[in-house]
């Protein structure tokens, strides 16, 4: 008996729509992950997508625990000298919310090629409408 080995014409690809409301942000980015990488399904293969794809709405409405919404803090560098930047989560919760979620599922998958290819399934939303309602997404309760 020989082993399969999905390609990436022998994948079925669907779409998931997760409601961010009231969710807490790591337990949520974990499970978004794990259906991106195609962990969910019997045909994994770690060097190819075999993930659906994951539109999150209400990503406004995501809740951190403790005093991670006084004390979060994102930081990234310019390339320049002094490029030096930082954001609390609070003022990119106001500004950018879809990027708290995308930023959180990126550290959960792999960091290289295959890694950024997932975060292109990943559709997130700030309120309730998502644009992708022809796809007919499965509603998916975590």
């Amino acid at each position: 008996m020989k082993t399969f080995m999905p390609r990436e014409q022998d994948v079925k690809k669907g779409w998931v729509l997760i409601d961010a409301e009231g969710k807490v942000l790591g337990r949520l980015a974990t499970k978004i992950a794990m259906i991106l990488s195609g962990k969910t399904k019997p045909i994994y293969t770690p060097h190819v997508i075999t993930g659906d794809y994951v539109i999150v709405i209400n990503a406004e409405k995501i809740r951190v625990t403790g005093k991670k919404d006084e004390q979060k803090k994102y930081i990234r560098h310019t390339g320049y000298p002094t490029g030096y930047r930082e954001e609390t989560y609070e003022k990119l919760l106001k500004e950018k919310p879809e990027e708290i979620i995308k930023k959180a599922v990126w550290g959960m998958v792999p960091h290289n090629k295959l890694g950024r290819q997932m975060l292109v399934n990943l559709k997130v939303y700030k309120g309730a409408e998502h644009p992708h309602k022809a796809q007919q997404p499965k509603a998916l309760a975590l």
